[in-house]
Parts: structure tokens; sequence; C-alpha cells
């Protein structure tokens, strides 16, 4: 008996491959700032992001956070080669401060979504301005970890999966 079309197209990957950025403190999730950021923890949402990305058929989600900006640039500049399809990046309070990371961004050609668990504008005035916004695909904001689900939504959707 032969298997649907439909059928062996969802279980095939697709070559898509993801790479998600946290910035500093964002290591901390779970146990800092609850009443901002919620109780999961860095390491949830990362299983759920490639849990996510395997519903979605992507081959890869491949997730990293550190503390220091020149890391997450050098991470960036890492994607320019073609190794991935699309960037999720919450740069954490490096959003509203890196430049850096804003002319690292530049030189990418694959779509990025920012991504932030709390709405920044709702917050103190200097988490007002993102460096990362104007060079992004689209901006989630304001939906706690179910956030990063809706940008893998999103990059399906402008990679036509």
């Amino acid at each position: 008996m032969s298997r649907s079309p439909r059928r062996a197209k969802s279980s095939r990957k697709i070559d898509v491959r993801i790479l998600i950025l946290h910035g500093p403190n964002l290591n901390m999730l779970g146990t800092r700032e609850t009443e901002i950021y919620g109780t999961t923890t860095q390491d949830e949402i990362f299983a759920s992001c490639k849990e996510k990305g395997q519903s979605l058929s992507f081959s890869a989600v491949e997730c990293r956070q550190s503390n220091h900006e020149g890391e997450l640039v050098d991470w960036i500049q890492g994607a320019v080669n073609g190794a991935y399809t699309g960037l999720i990046i919450n740069a954490a309070a490096y959003t509203h401060t890196s430049i850096a990371i804003h002319d690292a961004l530049k030189s990418l050609t694959i779509p990025i979504i920012e991504v932030h668990i709390s709405d920044p504008e709702t917050r103190e005035d200097f988490r007002h301005h993102s460096y990362i916004a104007p060079l992004a695909t689209a901006v989630i904001k304001g939906h706690g970890e179910k956030g990063y689900d809706m940008a893998l939504e999103k990059l399906a959707e402008i990679t036509k999966l």
C-alpha cells in the first residue's frame, strides 16, 4: 500500500534551519522578575521551540544564549554564510543599547524576527527604543513564551512551508 502524498510531505523535514538567540539575563528566566517574565525557564522555552520547529518540519532549531554582546555579534555574523534560513532574536537589554548588534544584523539577508516576552513599550521609557526593530521582518512582543511559537510560525509562513 502506498503512502498518501499528504502524509509523506508531513513527515519530510524541510531544509529550514532557524537560529534563536537570547541576550543577557535571559538565562535567569523562571526565577528573575517572574511578575514580568513568568515562571517558564529558558531551557523550557528552548525545548518548546525545538518541538515547535519539528512540528513545522524544520530541519533544525538551534538555541543559544549569552550575556556578552560580542559573542552575540559573532553568532549573528556566523549566520551570514547561509547556515540558517531565519533568525529569532530576543536581545534583552541589548535591544535598547547595542549598535553593534544592529550593525551585525544589517549584514543578514535572512528574515529576522524580534521577540520580547513582555512588551517593552509598556515598561520604562528607556525600553521603548529598539535598535533591532528597523531591521526585523516582524516584531512580536508581550505574548510571553508563546511569542516564540508565533515567531516560528511567522518564519514558516515567510519560507512558504
